[in-house]
């Protein structure tokens, strides 16, 4: 059974960083891209950005490029987002996900599993 679960979230001020991480077992972690989304109260979920399973190709929203970068370790099965410059409106639950294909839309056909997100609140 895949495991996913995000850590890192918290209350921060505008500005400052956060490092998200994630977690999946119950799978081989390096044959899966992956991809961070996330989804504020009222509004729909979004995807953030995503990297193929070797590490090699990554892609961003453009709300959060330039700002945010992902990255992943295959040898502890560990996927991160660093979060730089913070915004309140990047206030949003984020999830980690474990996709079957690479690309950044949000697309449920595209999601094998899901986490069950970590908190970003900032303070403008």
């Amino acid at each position: 059974q895949v495991q996913v679960v995000e850590s890192g979230g918290g209350l921060v001020q505008a500005g400052e960083s956060l490092r998200l991480s994630c977690t999946a077992s119950g799978l081989t972690f390096r044959n899966y891209p992956m991809g961070w989304f996330r989804q504020a109260p009222g509004q729909e979920r979004e995807g953030v950005s995503c990297i193929s399973s070797s590490g090699r190709s990554t892609d961003y929203a453009d709300s959060v490029k330039g700002r945010f970068t992902i990255s992943r370790d295959n040898a502890k099965n560990t996927l991160y987002l660093q979060m730089n410059s913070l915004k309140h409106e990047d206030t949003a639950m984020y999830y980690c996900a474990v996709l079957y294909s690479f690309g950044v839309d949000y697309a449920p056909d595209r999601i094998k599993s899901w986490g069950q997100g970590t908190q970003v609140t900032v303070s403008s």
